[in-house]
């Protein structure tokens, strides 16, 4: 459970399903409740594919570019940091995505892969942490419990989209400010986490 729980806290307070509500209500305001419901889970999919395809085999594409895990998470934590003083300031609970990619959204019929999957719900931090979290320590159990996170996480993401418009209308502006202001401390401390955790291992492993 201690492996679940760690995986899903920092996995949702990156992924932030909550902040891609808007965005998500604005591409899907043209589709039924059906549609947008099919939407929702296909992105939901896609996300789980994408986190535990870089969870697996991240750490091979880092070594064929000779990338150690320490740099990665110390580079990962400063995109998360950054993430959070975002979602810090004034109205940023809606996740920044340019309009150009908003008015291809609008034209698709399909925005399950992108912009929803990626990069809204599964972009770079989510990755970063993704990948971060392998290490060769880790048994199969363990590994199949961080998989389990995600599908929970993405689960979890589902829930929230399939119900945003409530969601909506229910937290108001000021509440989706305030939930965006907690969620960016979490995020804002799990960057100091990557960058902390990996500098000491720098030290201990050049001892």
């Amino acid at each position: 459970m201690e492996i679940i729980l760690a995986t899903f806290s920092a996995l949702f307070s990156v992924v932030n399903p909550f902040g891609a509500m808007p965005v998500f209500l604005t591409l899907t305001q043209d589709d039924t409740a059906a549609q947008r419901n099919q939407q929702a889970l296909k992105a939901c999919l896609y996300m789980v594919g994408i986190l535990a395809i870089f969870f697996l085999a991240g750490q091979y594409v880092l070594n064929f570019f000779g990338i150690r895990i320490h740099d990665l998470r110390i580079a990962g934590g400063l995109m998360i940091m950054k993430a959070g003083f975002d979602l810090l300031t004034p109205g940023a609970n809606k996740k920044k995505i340019s309009t150009d990619v908003v008015e291809e959204g609008q034209q698709k019929e399909d925005i399950s892969f992108t912009p929803l999957a990626m990069p809204m719900l599964s972009g770079p931090g989510a990755i970063a942490v993704s990948i971060a979290m392998y290490t060769t320590s880790l048994s199969y159990i363990d590994m199949a419990l961080i998989l389990v996170a995600i599908v929970l996480l993405a689960a979890i993401s589902y829930v929230i989209l399939r119900f945003s418009h409530q969601l909506t209308r229910y937290m108001g502006k000021s509440g989706l400010a305030a939930l965006s202001r907690i969620m960016g401390f979490i995020v804002l401390s799990i960057g100091v986490n990557f960058i902390v955790s990996a500098i000491y291992a720098l030290f201990l492993s050049e001892r």
